[in-house]
């Protein structure tokens, strides 16, 4: 992939030519600024994220594709891999341990896993009252979720890809300007079914989409020999 294409262009290019894992394209869906998105990435399939604009927060969940009681565990995944943050060769792990999805591809290399979802209420509390109506990524996550039969009980920790989240010495956390860019790229392989639940952050009150909330693209690869389909 040229890095010289502007920002506008990696909402056309080929899904070949970006997704990281090369394969046969089982999925290739622009997710709107705001908006959530769901999808089953089958085991050995590959998901690609791509940051369409750059500096675009993607908060995502992520469930058994047969059993949602199966579910990512921000405390689990943190303790086995000894790291706060995620980048290429971290394994996102159930409560047990197993492995659900491993990060075999990131041009960025820092992800975040202990900032939360924003929500109406957490912007009140931070933002003020007249921040109320915003929509925001707890809201996003119900709405998706009730298609799987999901409700708000079943939220656990989220995923916070491109957010930037560092942490200073005396443990003191702050959401800072992302690291991402134009056409920067992840890559989640499924080590099982899983399901991924996105909502491309809306959040406008703090840096983590830069103030300005933008589309990201989802592509899926089949590598061959992957899958039994």
């Amino acid at each position: 992939m040229s890095t010289d294409l502007a920002a506008t262009d990696f909402a056309t290019v080929a899904a070949e030519s970006l997704a990281l894992v090369p394969g046969d394209v089982i999925l290739d869906e622009i997710v709107a600024a705001r908006a959530p998105w769901s999808a089953i990435v089958a085991a050995g399939d590959v998901l690609t994220i791509v940051d369409l604009c750059g500096n675009q927060a993607v908060d995502t969940l992520f469930y058994g594709g047969a059993d949602h009681t199966v579910r990512y565990s921000a405390a689990v995944t943190i303790a086995m891999q000894g790291n706060i943050f995620l980048s290429a060769g971290s394994v996102l792990r159930d409560a047990d341990g197993a492995a659900m999805m491993t990060i075999v591809g990131d041009e960025v290399g820092n992800h975040d896993t202990i900032g939360g979802a924003c929500s109406q209420e957490s912007n009140t509390l931070r933002y003020g009252h007249q921040t109320k109506h915003q929509h925001a990524c707890v809201e996003n996550f119900i709405g998706e979720g009730a298609r799987w039969g999901l409700t708000k009980r079943d939220m656990v920790s989220n995923v916070n890809f491109y957010m930037n989240v560092p942490v200073d010495p005396d443990g003191a956390l702050g959401i800072v300007d992302g690291l991402s860019a134009p056409g920067k790229r992840l890559a989640l392989r499924a080590d099982i079914d899983t399901l991924v639940l996105v909502s491309n952050c809306p959040q406008i009150n703090n840096p983590c989409n830069g103030f300005d909330p933008t589309p990201v693209r989802m592509i899926v690869t089949r590598p061959v020999g992957a899958g039994s389909k």
